[in-house]
């Protein structure tokens, strides 16, 4: 197998803006666009490949072909193990998009793999860590409750119409990651362009728009008494990561969990990957080439890339200064 490039698929919702043009030159015409899903396996949801002889194939098909190639031994054998359920088993376990927040999304929070699981039909729960590209001065992040609050204290609040008031909330500054775990409300405000990978589910529960209407006049659909039970109200507030450093000198990490791990490089110096699992590369700044790569252009600022486990040894080679986020799966 080589690095693999896809085709991003995009969604348009009422908060989206044009910054995934203006900023990541992603084709979304004239219209605004929230997300660009950059690699994807969700039912119908499917990244094509755009690049070598894999030109045309869905992501789906990649892993029933090639799972053991693209993934390597042990991820494979995780997503196909017995107690996967069937309509998950054998599914690519991650999703990697780019936010463009133009509004405040809504107020939300996503089941864990257990309440994943029985939802019909079953999902992947869904932690999920965001990357701050952008942020307008004031922009804000709701992650978590503040401290004490409880579920008969935050169902009050939904009542009285002041869900915000309880939520915990700060100005994030580029550069910042949040990590959100499945069960924490949750909400990414106006003014800020966000890189996320999460577990590959598209499953959220509502419980607060904005008091806000649609085109044609009606709010939104609220799910309150999902969106309780999926709440863990022992999680508490929610603030940026403090990165770790590395064995690597220009590689820190992070986010480190059971879901994926997530490093940023920032170097001008050419990066092997030669570990034998499956990386997700995504270029924050500059530009790099990856050696082996058949499309022969370079990746540049908002370009996505997949290297299969199989490739044993990659050199990524940035072109001047650069900022490359690399995500992989625990072993």
């Amino acid at each position: 197998m080589y690095p693999l490039r896809f085709e991003p698929l995009f969604r348009r919702y009422i908060w989206g803006g044009r910054r995934l043009a203006t900023v990541l030159n992603k084709p979304i015409g004239e219209e605004t666009c929230a997300e660009s899903w950059e690699i994807v396996d969700h039912h119908g949801d499917q990244s094509v490949v755009t690049n070598g002889e894999f030109t045309g194939k869905r992501l789906n098909e990649l892993i029933r072909e090639f799972g053991r190639d693209l993934l390597g031994e042990d991820a494979m054998a995780k997503i196909t193990a017995d107690d996967v359920p069937v309509q998950l088993n054998g599914r690519f376990p991650l999703l990697l998009k780019f936010l463009d927040a133009n509004r405040n999304l809504s107020v939300q929070v996503h089941p864990d793999d257990i309440m994943g699981a029985k939802l019909t039909p079953p999902d992947f729960g869904k932690t999920e860590a965001w990357y701050v590209m952008h942020a307008d001065p004031g922009a804000k992040i709701y992650a978590g409750l503040k401290q004490g609050v409880t579920k008969v204290m935050f169902r009050e609040a939904i009542d009285r119409g002041e869900t915000e008031k309880l939520l915990h909330s700060f100005e994030p500054k580029a550069g910042d990651c949040v990590f959100i775990r499945a069960g924490t409300l949750h909400a990414i405000g106006e003014g800020l362009l966000i890189a996320e990978i999460q577990q590959a589910s598209d499953t959220t529960f509502r419980v607060f728009d904005w008091n806000r209407v649609d085109k044609d006049g009606k709010p939104r659909d609220l799910h309150i008494e999902e969106s309780l039970a999926a709440t863990d109200f022992n999680l508490g507030p929610v603030n940026p990561i403090e990165a770790k450093s590395t064995e690597h000198q220009n590689a820190t990490e992070i986010v480190s969990s059971d879901k994926f791990i997530m490093r940023k490089w920032e170097t001008n110096e050419p990066v092997e990957i030669n570990d034998n699992q499956m990386h997700i590369i995504a270029v924050t700044k500059g530009s790099i080439a990856i050696a082996e790569d058949p499309s022969g252009e370079d990746l540049i600022l908002g370009n996505t890339a997949l290297i299969p486990a199989e490739c044993s040894s990659v050199t990524l080679t940035p072109k001047g200064p650069a900022e490359i986020l690399d995500i992989y799966l625990p072993i």
